[in-house]
Parts: structure tokens; sequence; C-alpha cells
């Protein structure tokens, strides 16, 4: 059980679900960047409850039964919500940031009925996708996009390194929940690119 002073070190965000249910996300006062609910991580989250997810005719989300990798989960919004809709996930990212994760798992347990979660560990991110990824294979990418300090050279050498493997279709306004958008947040579905004849025979 959790002392007082380990109570003192969090505070919560609470991500309402379209069901009524309510996701809780313990966040730290202080720490890096993984130790905070970002905005991307909630336009992204929402994204997965939009009616595009759910067959009409059975009421059933398409997220039932996957399995999902989050990959840089920070305080793991997204694969929460994912389980929550039934999705067999596994949330990744560094071990400083394991016990966070393991928090909010915990925190949220009962609005995971079908589905499940679990932490993990990554080695580097694109190296991770195309390890993970077939050519069936949908990544489902969000982030914010930001002006100051490295970050646009970051983000530039992410892109560049990622389309070597995969194609990119960002999705528009209007394909995203209509509260939970923003047009500094991204979302990209990606898919590993399909290897030609010539490819195959030099590889």
């Amino acid at each position: 059980m959790a002392s007082d002073r380990d109570e003192c070190k969090y505070f919560v965000r609470e991500i309402e679900k379209n069901d009524g249910g309510v996701i809780k996300v313990k966040q730290c006062y202080l720490g890096d960047v993984g130790f905070v609910v970002w905005d991307a991580a909630i336009v992204l989250a929402k994204y997965l409850e939009t009616q595009q997810f759910y067959d009409m005719s059975s009421g059933v989300n398409v997220w039932a039964g996957k399995r999902v990798v989050e990959l840089g989960a920070g305080t793991g919004v997204v694969g929460l919500m994912a389980a929550t809709l039934g999705a067999q996930v596994t949330v990744t990212d560094l071990e400083d940031l394991q016990s966070l994760l393991r928090v909010n798992i915990q925190q949220n347990q009962a609005l995971i009925s079908s589905g499940s979660i679990t932490p993990k560990s990554i080695v580097p991110l694109v190296e991770t996708l195309k390890l993970l990824s077939g050519q069936d294979t949908c990544i489902i990418c969000c982030y914010e996009q930001r002006t100051e300090g490295v970050n646009p050279k970051v983000e530039r050498q992410f892109l560049e390194l990622l389309q070597k493997n995969f194609n990119c279709e960002e999705i528009t306004s209007d394909k995203q929940d209509p509260e939970f958008s923003s047009p500094d947040i991204h979302i990209l579905h990606i898919k590993k690119k399909r290897l030609s004849f010539c490819e195959y025979q030099i590889i």
C-alpha cells in the first residue's frame, strides 16, 4: 500500500469514455516527458472510440480481441483505452517509467473486462516497429508538433527514418473525435511498404 508521501508525487487526470466510464490516470508533479498525460495521448485515446471503429450491425468495436502494442506509452492512456475496448494490450516504455505504468494499470483494472494490459521495455522505436509489423499491420501514431529546441529536428529525423520502410497517411480532423482534436496534434496510419519482385531478389 502506498504511503501518503508516495501519493503526494501524483495527481489524477480523468478521461471520460463514451460509455460513461472514466479512465483515471496518475501523472507526476515532477519528472520527464513520460510522466505526464500529453494532449496527443488523449486525442489518440478518444480517436479509438470514434464510430469508424464500430460495426454498426453487431454493435461491437474492432478493437475487441485485437493484439495492440503501444510504444512509448508514458502514463499508458492510449493502451488503457484500447484495453477497456477489449484489446489485448502490451504497453512499452523505458525502465524508469514501468512503475507509473503499473500504478495506472492497477488503478483502472475494474474498467478492463474482456481486454488485458501489461507493460514491457523496448528497443529503439523504428527498429521495434519493423520487427513487430507485418504486411497487414496498421500502426497508429499520434504526436504533438513542437517548434522549440531540438523537437523539429527529432520529428523530421523520425519521419525520414520511418518512411524508408513504411507508408504514412495522416488522418484528417473530420475523422477524429470532434471535441478532442487539434491542428497541432497529428494522427498517422503507418503500414509497412510492400516489397517489389526486384527487392525480393536482392534480399
